[in-house]
């Protein structure tokens, strides 16, 4: 039985910040094994709340689709100021942190680069450094693993708020080890804490540990979902629907000029492991193509240490644009405050990808240069912050 760090802060909290005054990260998945959340925890043990902080999508998850901002407002439960860091200030400004002494962050992560929390983690760090104030980062799991990482490392010159610094799509981190990796290349003299998991180890998926899957943001309703995400959010810098609007977002995907029948055939002949392809017809109810049939497929997880997410996922755009090479696939800016670089460039932190697609390359010669990527991170980088066997 997994306990996370929110679980573990009565007897593993740094004693020094016990009376501070204390800013909070949180969103709806920020709550501990008895569904109480991470605010209501604090208040009954009586730590000094002097403010709270919401990432993408609310602190309660009151936006659904990127890009989406939302502002401040005083909790009406606790009459605390709530400050938005999806809206006019991703970074927390000086304002915002003159009454707090220490921010404690509770985050559920997903397990890739694009995912937004991590980078609003990296902003806070970045703020707290410069102000002198202190962070607490409460660990918790990653949902997918951290014993498979897969993907590009981010290119510098392609950073956004879907990559900030250097990861593989496919990270193999916690948050927590994230956090150590920030501070020890960029924020050496950032006071940082991070409170570890008990009985976690780096092969465990979410549904080892016996914890309760929350919805970290609205299109992640599922352990499944998170499963096929490092791969599937690339669908997001294309024309193609990543099935937003549906039931099974990431896992349902296609576009009004598919025929599902022709894809899934051109898709067998990668022969790709770990997952199958069932062909359906789908009318999103929002987002791309809303209200119009979409020809597609859904993807169905077999073997899930055998599935590659982010290789299946470049088969799928490839395969689309060899069938359909008269359709508009990438996507024109903006995404994620980038307003002159590709979306698909940015989501997949280089724009090698996206030429080697356009130059028909093969799944080989693609897929070579992005594992060497990620076992280089893996062996320079990841070893040094690993927390848990």
């Amino acid at each position: 039985m997994t306990k996370t760090g929110l679980d573990l802060i009565f007897s593993n909290f740094p004693k020094r910040f016990i009376k501070a005054r204390l800013g909070l990260v949180v969103h709806p998945a920020s709550i501990n094994r008895n569904f109480i959340h991470t605010v209501d925890v604090f208040f009954m043990k009586g730590f000094n709340i002097s403010a709270l902080f919401g990432p993408q999508h609310g602190i309660r998850g009151e936006t659904q689709d990127n890009m989406i901002e939302w502002e401040g407002f005083k909790d009406p439960k606790t009459n605390i100021q709530i400050y938005s860091l999806y809206g006019k200030n991703r970074k927390p400004t000086q304002d915002m942190l003159k009454d707090t002494d220490c921010l404690v962050i509770d985050l559920q992560d997903i397990g890739a680069r694009y995912y937004t929390y991590i980078w609003t983690m990296d902003l806070i760090m970045e703020a707290c450094h410069e102000l002198g104030k202190s962070v607490i980062v409460l660990d918790r799991p990653n949902p997918i693993g951290c014993d498979i990482t897969e993907g590009p490392v981010l290119d510098i010159n392609f950073s956004s708020f879907v990559g900030l610094k250097p990861l593989p799509i496919r990270h193999g981190m916690t948050i927590g080890e994230i956090s150590l990796y920030l501070k020890d290349i960029y924020y050496k003299n950032l006071e940082l804490y991070v409170v570890k998991m008990k009985g976690y180890r780096r092969s465990m998926w979410f549904d080892d540990t016996f914890l309760h899957w929350i919805m970290p943001s609205p299109n992640m309703p599922t352990l499944d979902t998170a499963t096929v995400y490092p791969g599937q959010c690339l669908l997001e810098g294309t024309n193609i629907s990543e099935g937003r609007g549906t039931t099974r977002p990431f896992e349902i995907f296609g576009a009004p000029f598919i025929d599902p029948d022709k894809l899934l055939k051109r898709l067998k002949e990668y022969r790709l492991k770990g997952c199958l392809f069932r062909p359906l017809y789908f009318q999103p109810t929002f987002h791309k193509f809303a209200g119009q049939i979409c020809g597609g497929a859904q993807i169905h997880i077999t073997n899930r240490l055998k599935y590659k997410p982010f290789e299946t996922s470049v088969v799928i755009i490839k395969s689309i644009i060899d069938l359909y090479p008269k359709e508009k696939i990438w996507r024109d800016p903006p995404y994620e405050y980038e307003y002159h670089k590709l979306p698909i460039d940015i989501i997949v932190g280089t724009d090698r990808l996206r030429l080697d697609i356009e130059n028909n390359k093969s799944l080989k010669a693609m897929s070579s240069w992005w594992q060497r990527d990620a076992i280089q991170f893996n062996k320079t980088v990841m070893k040094k912050y690993t927390l848990y066997d």
